[in-house]
């Protein structure tokens, strides 16, 4: 995990934020390859989520939440965790991560056995909206984008005229007050979530919720994630929340241990039964055929992308040896993302800097492929190190232009240039013209 973390820093993946005024723990800001890795994550979700699909629409609730909203989820007299404090190194810690040493609770930063009575804590950060500063004017930073979707689901329903069963999905932040943020990304104050609430009818709640757990299985797959490093946890009854008729993680082996990628929850229509109550409001379905109006039932699956982020880069990360320019071995490192995923798709390299006629070709290349991916342009250095600095950052393929794309070594190499797979890094000659079609299929 050190090498990672390392990695992540040095080749711009993920910072800490306000790392030069020492940092805000639980915090992270994402470099220029780590946001497009991010964002290549999110469109993807989006893509199969929703564009694919006739029966998913999308939503982009707003993260201030008005307080009558969590009171009525229950967030705001429920959504603590029991904290204490250690007086000996001052460690504010949650109750349920302190190790035992012979039946006796301890720090786990100090060993101290000094601590405070287990109290709640409210993990929902509070503001002030306008100028006041009184009850009537809280609000909070969203804990969740659930709440968002229930609240506005009659609006999205009218104007969509949707048939159950059908979905709304989510993108977008949320925060928490963790007592303790750790394992770099994975538990964090503010972070992201792709959600979907799928409504439905009482009686396919089940079944949708096998369903979705075997969708979101195949998404996992399909990003590049190691299906052997992911698990399936059936969350016993009295573990689930009180409103769930079953409930699946999807766990990731970090190399920190076994968490949770993602819950796919069927959480009955209970969301909608409390906005319902406290509003005063209809938050029903019609049903056209039957001539029923009910409350629908709802499956959710919902996935943080920080954390889904972090699987892709630890999945991805490994080390072989590969030749240098004189033909020793050395090690590589290299990150094997799956293309789709692949924050540069490839990277432009002249094989002189100062061949004119080299480098013009080289950024003729670039120009074809930029409308169609993300491509890189690199000069400097010698060629095996051009290859290993796109290796460590992952890009799968490496376009080099070379004396041949220049006509001399024989008129039937002219316009062709060396196209390297970055895994197995063996070499082809491709048309130039070629290019775009050919990385394409590959990336899609």
């Amino acid at each position: 995990m050190e090498k990672i973390v390392s990695l992540c820093k040095r080749r711009g993946f993920i910072f800490q934020s306000s790392e030069i005024y020492g940092g805000l723990n639980g915090v992270w800001d994402y470099g220029p390859l780590g946001v497009e890795l991010k964002n290549n994550l999110k469109q993807y979700w989006w893509q199969v989520t929703v564009r694919d699909r006739d029966d998913v629409i999308g939503l982009d609730g707003a993260i201030l939440t008005h307080p009558a909203v969590l009171k009525a989820s229950g967030h705001v007299d429920t959504f603590t965790d029991p904290m204490v404090d250690c007086r000996t190194c001052k460690a504010r810690l949650r109750a349920d991560q302190l190790s035992e040493k012979n039946g006796v609770k301890q720090c786990p930063n100090c060993g101290g056995k000094d601590l405070t009575e287990a109290r709640p804590f409210n993990l929902m950060f509070q503001t002030q909206m306008g100028a006041s500063a009184d009850p009537a004017s809280i609000a909070y930073l969203r804990p969740e984008t659930a709440q968002s979707i229930f609240v506005q689901f009659k609006n999205v329903l009218d104007v969509s005229r949707k048939k159950l069963p059908f979905g709304i999905a989510q993108i977008g932040k949320a925060f928490r007050n963790e007592i303790n943020p750790r394992n770099f990304t994975f538990r964090s104050r503010e972070f992201e979530q792709m959600e979907l609430e799928y409504f439905c009818r009482p009686e396919q709640g089940m079944d949708l919720l096998a369903y979705w757990l075997k969708e979101r299985i195949k998404f996992y797959e399909e990003i590049g994630i190691s299906r052997k490093r992911l698990h399936i946890l059936d969350v016993p009854e009295k573990e689930r929340a009180f409103y769930s008729k079953g409930t699946f993680d999807i766990e990731y082996e970090f190399p920190f241990g076994r968490q949770e990628l993602e819950g796919v929850a069927y959480r009955t229509d209970y969301d909608l039964q409390q906005h319902i109550k406290a509003s005063g409001k209809t938050l029903d379905y019609f049903d056209e055929e039957t001539k029923e109006r009910f409350v629908p039932h709802v499956v959710e699956p919902s996935a943080g992308v920080d954390r889904t982020v972090l699987a892709l880069i630890c999945d991805a990360y490994a080390e072989d040896t590969a030749p240098d320019e004189k033909g020793k071995m050395e090690t590589r490192i290299v990150m094997r993302f799956h293309p789709r995923m692949a924050p540069i798709k490839c990277a432009i390299f002249p094989l002189l800097r100062n061949k004119e006629s080299l480098v013009t070709k080289a950024r003729e290349a670039q120009a074809i492929l930029r409308p169609h991916m993300n491509v890189f342009y690199d000069e400097g250095g010698a060629i095996g190190r051009r290859y290993r600095r796109q290796d460590e950052i992952g890009t799968p393929f490496g376009v080099t232009i070379d004396f041949e794309t220049l006509g001399e070594k024989g008129e039937e190499l002219r316009d062709t240039v060396t196209l390297r797979d970055r895994d197995s890094m063996k070499q082809e000659r491709v048309a130039i013209k070629d290019l775009p079609q050919l990385i394409s299929s590959k990336i899609r």
